[in-house]
């Protein structure tokens, strides 16, 4: 399943791929607590990187923690006009996995684990991409 958020204006956009897991455990997702708000748990690919080393990276910078990548469950895209990038278009790729032995004190300070509630994490998701994304991970576990 794909979605695209927001209406392409005639601009020169910045494209971004990233990657991100769904870690679920007993009715609860694990993302980031950030200043900014709530994120699920990866980021942006860097140049020859695979989505599931991206997001492997990432877990370790931002949380310490290992994780078990299962399989991807969707993807969404956005166009937006960011305050700071300018005309931006995130591309986004969420897979189902598991959080698995801490490795390390995460790198990124301002970046706290945080297991949110389903209902609490679609309602308060720093971005609606990753409101939908989660939505559509529950539906993938019925």
């Amino acid at each position: 399943m794909h979605k695209i958020f927001g209406q392409k204006e005639s601009a020169n956009y910045f494209d971004r791929q990233g990657a991100y897991i769904i870690p679920i455990n007993d009715g609860r997702i694990a993302v980031a607590k950030t200043p900014k708000g709530y994120f699920l748990l990866g980021g942006g690919i860097d140049p020859d990187e695979s989505y599931e080393a991206c997001i492997k990276r990432e877990c370790l910078e931002e949380i310490g923690y290992d994780v078990r990548i299962d399989k991807m469950i969707c993807t969404a895209e956005a166009y937006a006009n960011h305050p700071t990038i300018g005309y931006f278009h995130p591309i986004q790729t969420y897979y189902l996995g598991e959080l698995l032995e801490k490795q390390r004190d995460a790198l990124e300070n301002d970046h706290q684990l945080v297991w949110l509630d389903f209902e609490y994490a679609v309602e308060n998701m720093h971005s609606k991409m990753q409101s939908w994304a989660i939505e559509m991970a529950i539906e993938n576990l019925k």
